[in-house]
């Protein structure tokens, strides 16, 4: 088996002994378990949002009789909570993890080998290139798009999501306190609700293409990849 082609990020020595290397530990209980919340509460927080902004049809009888749209706002706030404080902790386990916690944060962008390699993941993505690079940790597209699509669209859900919380929890809440400038920089609620709406639509894209990609490199590229984020090992196949 060999490790072949050297990224810029820390990396690189472990995939230069990758001949050696059968299965080696990435990813640390505190990340996997984030990952796997964090899916779910994507998902709940799609599902409802969707709902929230193209409301189900008005059921028969009296609406007191009914608290369906209250559920579903209800399960909306949950998993928005459960998300937000879940990406302070993945914030934090950066600080105090494995050097593979925190390629989530960082993509070294003004390095030359860091391009030259993205461009080679690009053409196998393409299906331009028979085999890929190996890398232990994220390849260097995979760094590229968890944070500058999936971090940042993150945190920008996070913050409108929060300010049109605030504005329905009322003036005094901390919601409205801690993001109540959010709606004034937009210009208006309505102008909130349409790019949170935005951001939702962006972060299924983002999710569909990672579970592709996921996959793919799982089969086509001869090591794992969902499996890794089981067990914390990533295995090379041949």
């Amino acid at each position: 088996m060999s490790a072949s082609s050297v990224s810029a990020s820390s990396d690189d020595k472990e995939a230069a002994t990758g001949k050696a290397i059968k299965s080696v530990y990435v990813y640390e209980a505190p990340v996997r378990l984030w990952h796997w919340v964090n899916a779910l509460s994507i998902t709940v927080l799609a599902v409802t949002g969707y709902f929230i902004g193209s409301p189900l049809p008005t059921l028969p009888g009296e609406a007191s009789a009914h608290f369906l749209m209250g559920y579903i706002r209800f399960a909306h706030f949950a998993a928005a909570y459960i998300f937000a404080v879940g990406m302070l902790g993945r914030i934090y386990w950066a600080f105090v993890g494995n050097h593979h916690a925190r390629e989530l944060f960082s993509v070294p962008i003004f390095k030359r080998e860091y391009w030259a390699s993205l461009g080679r993941m690009l053409l196998w993505y393409a299906f331009l290139s028979k085999r890929p690079d190996r890398y232990i940790g994220h390849n260097p597209l995979a760094r590229f798009a968890m944070f500058f699509v999936f971090f940042l669209t993150a945190i920008f859900m996070i913050f409108t999501g929060f300010a049109l919380y605030g504005e329905g929890t009322q003036a005094g809440s901390w919601a409205a306190r801690a993001f109540g400038w959010v709606i004034p920089l937009f210009g208006q609620s309505q102008d909130v609700h349409t790019w949170h709406h935005f951001g939702l639509w962006l972060m299924v894209c983002f999710v569909l293409l990672h579970v592709y990609a996921a996959i793919r490199e799982d089969i086509m590229g001869r090591q794992s990849i969902v499996s890794t984020m089981v067990s914390g090992y990533r295995t090379f196949k041949d």
